[in-house]
């Protein structure tokens, strides 16, 4: 232990003593280190609120539906009642209970949607309108008229781009029809009590929300659901619910699917992935440039103190221990720098953009992706997991830029080394 100390000893008097090379090499990394948390936590806020717009906008961070719902969309395979009881009686556990926000029961039915002037195919919801005015933000995009309420029956809410394909206002008669659970085609007359526009295309003119028991009635499956969409606290707590869920539905052997969004929504999943695998390829980019630098630093401490190393070999320390000693100098830069780097982009980050990032100057009108409206505003995200990920990515590459000095230390010759000019 005593000998582990006076080689760390060395190695900072060393990095100490050549002040200057350190300094440029610690900037590179503290900078690098900075650009990468300011970068991390803003990403993280930005996936956050994709997340946000996609679960609300769809069937949440949890779905509770038939296995075969997902594939078939088809009413055959519907949540009965006493099958709805069962995975309320789930979401009721404790455990699960306190991460859950919302929950809200679903009927959805492809069909087509006809007034007077034209017909277009739509996708039917029928929904709960108190619960769904929690859950879903498109009772805060009207733009006419208003959103469905608790006594409503005969009423649907539409999509602005639908309301003009159809020639709808407020007050307009349409029909929907569809395939009711008899195999039947069956219409409903409905009256559009308000109009809404999201900026999504697909959203716009295919969505059609109507009063669930009004849905219930028209279809012929009174009481039943398609899906339970279940509204959670953030996603971070997604998988750990799902798995609570599935053991208290049954496991695996149920008749009760328990799907998360990225399962029912893989296309905003993928666009996840595709965006840090972009951050990642910068950030490796970024780092391997500091990894040479400190390359550079240590190789050329080495390279001007041959004779010094020459000495310590000469009163002792082992072609290991000079390794050592070069290793540990480029490790000690590495890691220091990284804290410092860490510490500036939290306080950049938190002290200027804590209330979030603003760059709607950036943008024409409404930016969509897979289907999600992003919010002009970015609110950074700090995460444990993150800044470990970082610290840990910083002590690798402080370890790999150091191997190569390091191995260049183990080779010096003693009587070579004497001869060089002190």
């Amino acid at each position: 232990m005593r000998r582990l100390r006076l080689l760390l000893r060395l190695a900072a008097r060393n990095v100490r003593r050549q002040a200057r090379r350190s300094l440029l090499t610690a900037t590179a990394t503290v900078l690098g280190t900075a650009v990468m948390v300011f970068s991390f936590s803003l990403g993280d806020g930005a996936h956050e609120d994709w997340i946000e717009q996609g679960v609300r906008l769809g069937r949440g961070h949890v779905a509770i539906q038939r296995p075969r719902f997902q594939a078939s969309r088809h009413l055959d395979d519907r949540l009965t009642p006493a099958a709805l009881e069962r995975a309320q009686a789930a979401l009721a556990d404790p455990e699960i209970a306190a991460r859950v926000l919302t929950v809200a029961p679903r009927l959805e039915v492809q069909g087509l949607a006809s007034s007077a002037s034209n017909a277009f195919p739509v996708f039917i919801t029928g929904v709960d309108p108190e619960i769904e005015a929690r859950f879903s933000h498109l009772s805060d995009r009207v733009i006419e008229g208003r959103y469905l309420e608790a006594g409503d029956r005969l009423h649907a809410f539409v999509g602005g781009r639908l309301a003009d394909r159809l020639n709808l206002e407020v007050g307009s008669r349409l029909v929907l029809t569809g395939q009711d659970a008899a195999g039947e085609i069956a219409g409903q007359f409905v009256r559009v009590v308000g109009i809404f526009r999201t900026g999504i295309p697909e959203a716009d003119e295919g969505i059609v929300h109507v009063p669930i028991r009004t849905a219930q009635e028209w279809l012929g499956v009174s009481g039943a659901a398609t899906s339970l969409a279940v509204l959670l606290q953030s996603s971070d707590v997604v998988e750990d619910t799902r798995g609570r869920l599935r053991q208290a539905v049954g496991g695996e052997t149920s008749d009760l699917a328990v799907l998360t969004w990225p399962e029912v929504t893989p296309e905003l999943a993928a666009a996840i992935r595709v965006d840090n695998f972009g951050n990642y390829l910068f950030y490796g980019i970024l780092f391997t440039i500091v990894g040479l630098a400190i390359v550079n630093t240590v190789l050329m401490s080495v390279l001007y103190r041959t004779r010094e190393f020459g000495v310590l070999r000469a009163l002792g320390l082992t072609r290991g221990e000079t390794a050592a000693v070069a290793f540990s100098e480029g490790v000690l830069l590495t890691f220091a720098a990284g804290i410092v780097g860490m510490a500036l982009g939290l306080a950049v980050t938190w002290g200027l953009f804590r209330q979030g990032l603003d760059y709607s100057g950036l943008l024409e009108g409404d930016f969509t992706i897979s289907g999600v409206v992003l919010n002009p505003v970015i609110v950074p995200l700090f995460r444990g997991a993150r800044l470990l990920q970082g610290a840990g990515a910083i002590l690798v590459i402080g370890v790999l830029a150091s191997i190569y000095p390091a191995v260049r230390a183990r080779r010096i010759d003693v009587a070579e080394a004497m001869k060089f000019e002190a």
